[in-house]
Parts: C-alpha cells; structure tokens; sequence
C-alpha cells in the first residue's frame, strides 16, 4: 500500500486504546502503509503483543503505556512521543469502554467512568497533539464514535451520549482547526466482532440474529475492516475531507 497519495512512511501515528479490536485493526492499516505507530493503552502485556504483531509483518511500532483519561499522562505521553519519534501527524482516539444498564440503573460513577473514557480522553488526546500538529504543518485525527452515535438504545445511554458527543467534538476540531491544515474525521463503527461485543452478544438476548437481519453484508465486521478507513483519513488523500462522521457498518445505518 506504500504509494502514491496513500503512503505514510515517515509518519507518525498515535493509536489509543490501539491494542486490540477495531484500534489494533486501524494501528494494522498505518503501519503498512508505512507509518511509525505509537500503541497507546493501559495494558502494557496487550500493547506490547501488539507491537510484536506489527513487527511481524514488517511494521514499525512502540507501546506507550498512558491513562488517556488523565490530564498529565497525556501530556507526559505525547511529550515522550514526540521526543522520541520526532513528530506527531496521526491521532486514533479509540480508546472506549460501555457499561451496558438502563438509564434509571446507571449511577453516577458508571456515567462518569464511560464518559471521561470515550469522550473526555479524546478532548485530552487532541487538545495535546495539536501544537505538534501545528508545528509540523498539519495533520490527521480520526476520532471512533459507533452506531449510537445515530440511534438510540436502551442498554447504552452513557457510551450513546459519549459517541454522539464525538461527533460533535469531530466538528467543532475541524472548523476550529482548518486554519492549521488539520483535518478531523469520525469513524462510526457498525456492529464489529470484538471483545466489547462479544460481552454484548452474552448480555442481550437476540443481538445475534438482529444484527445480522439489519446488516445488508449479512455479516459481523471485523477488525481489518478499518484498515482502509484509516489508512484514507491518515494519509493525503482525504486533505479536502474534514468534519464527516463516515459509517463502517456493512449497510446497517441504511437499511429501511
């Protein structure tokens, strides 16, 4: 893939939450298309996993262990990063937890929890990578919302606010950022086989059989489905594509 609008060498990339499911799948995508990959979770045994699993297919990659949800790791992660690999051109807020209870039995500790990690960590991560951006002359960030970003569901009221909140926060970067020639998009994940949902398949009674009704590819995604998404929003390719909520759901959000 390391050609033309879409090659990435000497780039670098930060992915939170980017050792597994749909993150590990975007971290695939960068790396092969020639971007150094920062993967960036709490779990320093699955980050490192992780790098190995790039670095067996030709890529290059380094674990950052960080609380996204934590002002100063931040700060203290993306200073590292960007002491040790040079720069910063490629932003992957991933990192996402849910917390699956009906509004009336969700306290307020789980609502915080689910907010301060899908959405607040995002803030955190774009507020920091954005003198570094600025600096080296623009940049990408792709930022993970989901399918209850566009609809509602009864077991999901904090990760649905959290991802509709992406899309606003999507929007409210681009505009205040084009000035500085960085462009930020969401990714809206379909109804993906990752661990996330696999709990969700063992909760909700039927999700199984739902989902594959509603989904036109008649199929569950997949983590390597967001290798080219990812690839197109990082690379040079998507320089006029700024402010879009792109959906990567098999036809789901469009089937009458």
């Amino acid at each position: 893939m390391k050609q033309g609008l879409f090659d990435l060498s000497g780039k670098v990339a930060i992915v939170t939450g980017g050792n597994g499911g749909i993150g590990l799948g975007m971290a695939r995508g960068l790396a092969a298309a020639g971007a150094i990959v920062a993967i960036v979770g709490r779990n320093e045994t699955k980050s490192a996993e992780a790098v190995a699993d790039l670095a067996k297919d030709g890529g290059k990659a380094v674990a950052v262990t960080a609380d996204v949800k934590d002002e100063a790791a931040v700060a203290a992660m993306v200073s590292r990063i960007r002491r040790e690999l040079g720069r910063i051109d490629i932003l992957v807020n991933n990192a996402g937890i849910n917390i699956r209870k009906a509004p009336d039995q969700l306290d307020l500790a789980e609502w915080d929890s689910v907010i301060s990690t899908n959405l607040t960590s995002a803030f955190l991560c774009s507020r920091a990578v954005h003198p570094a951006m600025k600096e080296g002359g623009g940049g990408k960030i792709i930022n993970i919302g989901s399918m209850m970003s566009i609809f509602g569901a009864s077991f999901a009221p904090a990760y649905a606010a959290s991802k509709g909140g992406i899309v606003q926060f999507t929007r409210s970067c681009a505009v205040a950022w084009a000035a500085d020639n960085i462009q930020v998009n969401a990714v809206l994940p379909g109804w993906i086989d990752t661990d996330l949902t696999k709990r969700a398949r063992e909760q909700i009674t039927g999700l199984h059989e739902r989902v594959l009704a509603r989904t036109p590819a008649a199929r569950w995604g997949e983590a390597g489905d967001f290798a080219g998404i990812a690839t197109f929003l990082a690379s040079s390719t998507s320089d006029f594509v700024t402010g879009t909520a792109i959906p990567v759901d098999g036809g789901y959000s469009v089937m009458g």
